[in-house]
């Protein structure tokens, strides 16, 4: 079972890596691209964080 500041640094490592692939797209179709993903992680970090909440 991972702890909660174990997914909160994996997640942090997937937008650090998404914002560096975002910074180096050579055209606007990649960069649309990964702003997508980026949404996608961040609707599920959200998710999660509203999960916890309700648990309280």
């Amino acid at each position: 079972m991972t702890s909660d500041n174990d997914s909160s640094a994996t997640v942090d490592k997937e937008v650090r890596r998404l914002y560096e692939r975002y910074q180096a797209a050579e055209s606007d179709a990649k960069r649309h691209e990964i702003a997508l993903e980026m949404g996608k992680l961040d609707g599920r970090r959200h998710a999660d964080i509203y999960a916890a909440l309700e648990d309280e």
